[in-house]
C-alpha cells in the first residue's frame, strides 16, 4: 500500500484560492476543498500573477481579446474601461506570458498547480475570448498559464472549479501522486531498477486508463540499452502521464479490477469470486460506488496476500490518501 508518510506533494495554486485577497477587485476566491481536503495532505505554494508582475490591488480588470483569427497568438491581455470595450494602454500580454515561463522554470518541484477558474491569467480551460467589440464567443488558456504549461507541460494542472466533479478531482489526484512518486522516487536518481519499477506499481493504474499505452511503455522498457537512460526515462513519463491524464471510465476500470482478482483466483472459494465479480459488474453498470469492489478486493488481499509487495504496492489500489474519501462518490 501507498506510504502516505512520506514527503508530502507540493502545488502551486491560486493565491485567490488560498483567500488572498488579490483579485482585481480586492477579493478573494478562498475554495473550502483546498483548504479542508487538499491542505491536510500537501503544501501549496500561492501565486498571483497578476500583481507578481506588478498589478495593484484592487486594479482594473482585464480581458482576453482575439485580435486575429481564433489562435492563441493573437490574444492580447488588454484592460477594460467604462465607456470604451478596452483601454489598450493596459497591455500585459508580454507581462503573463513571460512571467508564466519564468514560474515555469523556477517551480521544477512541483507535483501539480490548481488554478482559478475563467481568470485571464490563470484558467487553464475556461477563459473567456472576447471579441474587439467586447463581445465573448468561447474560452481559451489564460496567457500565464499559456507560459507556464510551455515549461512544465508533463505537470497536472486542474481548475478549482472542476474539481467539484468526482470524476476530475479523482483524476487529478491519481495524476498529482503519479508524478510526486515519479519525481521523488525515479527522477531524482533515476536507474533501470526504480524505472521498471514505477512501470510495475503502476500497471493496473495504467490498464484501467489505456490498455495500449501500458503495453507501448513495457515494450519501451523491454530493451533499457538501446538508448540512453534519460531518453527512455524522458519518453516513458511523456507517454505516462499522457495516458492517466483522462478519468477511466467503468468499462475500463472493471476491467482492471477484474486482472487484479486473477491474483486471488487460488484463495477464494467459488461463492467469493462469484461475489466479487457481481459487485465489478453492479459498479460496471453504476449501481454502485467504485469504491465498493475496491474495499472487497483489499480485504481478501490483506487477508489471503498480505506478504504479497507487488500486489499489495500496486498505485492503483490507493493512489492517493483513502481519506480524501472520493471514490466513494464515483
Amino acid at each position: 500500500m501507498m506510504n502516505t508518510k512520506e514527503v508530502r506533494p507540493k502545488l502551486a495554486i491560486s493565491a485567490c484560492l488560498m483567500g488572498h485577497s488579490v483579485r482585481f477587485d480586492g477579493s478573494h476566491k478562498r475554495s473550502s476543498f483546498c483548504h479542508n481536503d487538499l491542505e491536510p495532505h500537501m503544501d501549496f505554494v500561492p501565486v498571483c500573477p497578476e500583481v507578481e508582475i506588478g498589478m495593484p490591488v484592487p486594479r482594473p480588470a482585464i480581458h482576453l481579446v482575439d485580435i486575429g483569427e481564433k489562435s492563441e497568438t493573437n490574444i492580447r491581455a488588454i484592460g477594460t474601461k467604462e465607456k470604451d470595450p478596452y483601454n489598450p494602454e493596459l497591455d500585459v500580454t508580454e507581462k503573463l506570458y513571460q512571467h508564466g515561463i519564468n514560474k515555469g522554470k523556477a517551480m521544477q518541484d512541483l507535483d501539480g498547480y490548481v488554478f482559478m477558474q475563467k481568470s485571464p491569467s490563470c484558467g487553464v480551460f475556461s477563459a473567456k475570448r472576447f471579441l474587439p467589440n467586447g463581445h465573448s464567443e468561447g474560452t481559451i488558456s489564460g496567457l500565464f498559464v499559456q507560459g507556464f504549461r510551455k515549461e512544465q507541460p508533463l505537470l497536472p494542472l486542474e481548475e478549482a472549479g472542476r474539481l467539484n466533479d468526482a470524476g476530475i478531482r479523482d483524476n487529478f489526484l491519481i495524476r498529482v501522486y503519479a508524478y510526486h512518486n515519479w519525481r521523488t522516487q525515479v527522477a531524482t536518481d533515476l536507474s533501470n531498477k526504480k524505472l521498471i519499477q514505477f512501470h510495475a506499481r503502476h500497471k493496473y493504474l495504467l490498464m484501467a486508463h489505456n490498455v495500449e499505452s501500458y503495453k507501448s511503455l513495457g515494450r519501451l522498457l523491454s530493451d533499457l540499452q538501446k538508448d540512453a537512460l534519460q531518453n527512455i526515462a524522458a519518453q516513458y513519463i511523456s507517454e505516462f502521464m499522457q495516458a492517466i491524464s483522462k478519468p477511466a471510465n467503468r468499462k475500463r476500470n472493471a476491467n482492471a479490477l477484474m486482472h487484479v482478482c486473477g491474483y486471488l483466483k487460488r484463495h477464494l472459494d467459488s461463492q467469493d469470486k462469484q461475489s466479487l465479480r457481481e459487485l465489478i459488474d453492479r459498479y460496471r453498470l453504476g449501481e454502485i460506488p467504485i469504491v465498493v469492489p475496491f474495499t472487497m478486493i483489499q480485504h481478501h488481499l490483506d487477508k489471503h496476500m498480505s506478504s504479497d509487495s507487488y500486489i499489495q504496492d500496486q498505485a492503483y489500489l490507493a493512489p492517493y490518501p483513502q481519506t480524501l474519501g472520493v471514490r466513494n462518490l464515483i
